[in-house]
This record gives structure tokens, sequence and C-alpha cells, in this order.
């Protein structure tokens, strides 16, 4: 092997013995479970928003940023679950530039990935504790998850990571919604397939340990265009429930639908994602509620760069057209 070894990372029990979550945050998160649960599997009729950064990469104004939302979580609970987008691991196509909070807690100074640990477990909790809300990662290294497996309360598998097999068995071991993105091709097919391994039991190595898994119902695809172009369109949505019942065999208990209105649905044109949740809210009108949620790139300031609340990756919605966002989603879900 030609790696160095730099240091030996904590494991995830000693980790959560210095950051634990204290039995009052646990329940919040409970709540918060329950809630998301019951919009999968159609209990509950709200949708849900997930709405955050393209990288939580400060803590300092992703903590004000889900002040702002918890407040007006409060407008608009009849309608919606607003969900804040937490991601401390950032996917980079060609594998350079910033990886996110866990490789550079600072993101101008060196990687070090033993306090970027202990800084995104301290970020989730801290967002739980202020905020009430509990968050969304995406899971870049499924090995990670252990350091968040009690926290988080939505995970969401990227576009390049979903073909991976490890991603697949270990999002059948979770207990909570898991998102699987279309990959960067467009190809609904992996994603179908990758929503079909994660909803069934396995057996498979998991942080140093043979486990079995029990699989995951709530496995669901998250659409977010790719190099064909955007697919939120009705035409695309019709043509993936008629995928999801060929190839899954669960109907009428089908897997649910999220639909990403950044990255390749706007071509990361932050200030097309209003139009695409319109178009998407006019969808749901005809298909119901198997459409059950939105992802949304919104910080404090708009579009990108090195502005205190500005995001260092994708260009994102600033807070005042997020909030108007937001409001009009409601009112068209009130009608």
């Amino acid at each position: 092997m030609v790696m160095q070894i730099i240091k030996k990372l904590p494991t995830a029990d000693e980790i959560k013995e210095k950051l634990p979550l204290s039995p009052e945050l646990a329940d919040i998160k409970k709540n918060r479970d329950n809630q998301i649960k019951n919009i999968m599997s159609g209990k509950d009729d709200r949708m849900l928003m997930i709405i955050g950064p393209c990288s939580a990469h400060d803590e300092k104004a992703v903590l004000e940023y889900s002040s702002l939302l918890a407040k007006l979580q409060e407008e608009v609970r009849d309608k919606l679950v607003l969900m804040p987008r937490i991601y401390t691991n950032k996917p980079r196509t060609n594998g350079v530039g910033y990886q996110g909070i866990m490789h550079q807690p600072d993101p101008n100074d060196v990687p070090n990935l033993a306090k970027g640990i202990e800084a995104m477990r301290k970020l989730h909790i801290n967002v739980l504790r202020e905020t009430g809300l509990s968050g969304v990662d995406e899971m870049l290294y499924p090995d990670n998850l252990c350091y968040l497996d009690d926290i988080l309360s939505y995970i969401a598998v990227g576009a390049r990571s979903v073909e991976n097999q490890q991603h697949r068995l270990v999002s059948s071991g979770v207990d909570v919604p898991v998102g699987m993105k279309n990959p960067t091709s467009g190809d609904l097919q992996i994603m179908i397939n990758a929503i079909y391994a994660a909803q069934r039991p396995h057996v498979f190595s998991y942080s140093g340990n043979e486990v079995k898994s029990m699989g995951n119902p709530m496995a669901h695809s998250i659409l977010r265009g790719g190099k064909c172009g955007p697919n939120y369109d009705l035409d695309t949505i019709k043509r993936l429930i008629d995928l999801y019942g060929k190839n899954l065999g669960l109907k009428p208990n089908l897997p649910k639908i999220v639909v990403d209105a950044s990255h390749d649905n706007s071509g990361k044109q932050a200030e097309k994602q209003p139009g695409i949740v319109q178009d998407v809210l006019r969808s749901r009108e005809i298909v119901g509620d198997i459409i059950v949620g939105i992802m949304v790139e919104s910080y404090l300031e708009g579009g990108k760069g090195e502005k205190y609340g500005q995001s260092i990756t994708d260009s994102c919605l600033g807070w005042e057209a997020s909030r108007a966002l937001v409001l009009d989603t409601t009112d068209r879900l009130s009608r």
C-alpha cells in the first residue's frame, strides 16, 4: 500500500461519549422522525422541504440560518415540514475542491479529519438544540454514518454514490428515510436498482463487523436532473411511477418521490428554483402525494462567494427569496 497513516481516527463510541445526545434532544429527534415517517407512509399529507446551503462550512452561519428556518416552520407547520440541509461532506467530481467540514473544519486550513468528525457532530447537535429541527446530511462515506446515526432524520445518497454497493447496503440498515438520487447521467434505472437493494435485507461488512440489515421501506428516489437535462417534468415523474411498478413489485405501496430543484434540474442557477417548485406542485396535483418532498439550496445570502452566510460551493437562494418560496409553497398547498 502506498498510503501513509496520519493518525488513528476516534471511534463512534468515543465521539458519542465526548459529544452525547441528551435524552431531551433524543426525544425531540424521535418526534421529528415520527412526523417524517408519517409523511413517507401517507398518514400525514404535509410535504417535506429539505432546504439549506449547498455545504455547511460555517457553524455560526448555519445556526443563524437554521434559527430563521425554525421560526418559519411555525408559520407553515400545517402544510410543510422544514428540514435543514446540513451537508458536512461534499463529493467532488474530479476529487479537487472543498470536501466539507468533516475534511476541513476550517475551509482555509489543511484537512483534519479527527477535528472534522467532532465538528460535524457538534454542528448537528447544536442545530437540534437551538432550533428543535433535526437535520439532513449526505452519506458520502458509509462508514462515517456511525458518527451521526443517532442525530439524522433523513439521509441522502448522492448522484456519484448511488451505484455503489456499500451505500445501497448501509441504506438498507437505517431506520430513517434514505433518498437515492439519480446518477449524473440522469439514468432512472440505476436509481431504481439502488432503491430495490436498499429496501431489502442483506448481510454485509460494516465498520469492522458482519451485520444483517432488515431492509428500509422508506428508501425512495430523488430526481435531480442529469447530463440529459432536467427531469422534474410531469412526463418523467409518470415514467418513474411506471418503472416503480414494473421493477419493484410493491403496489400499492410504491416508494415516494422527492424532487431536487437545484443541481441539473436548475442548471445550478439558484434563481430558477422557485419556478421548478411551482411545476412540481402542479404535478403533485395530478399524481398525488407520491411526491412527498422538495429540495432547495438556500442560505442567508444569495449566490456564491466569500461573504458571511454565502455558499462557497454551489450558488444558493438568499434568505428573503427562500422565505417567499416557502410561504408561496404553503399557499399553493392550501388551495
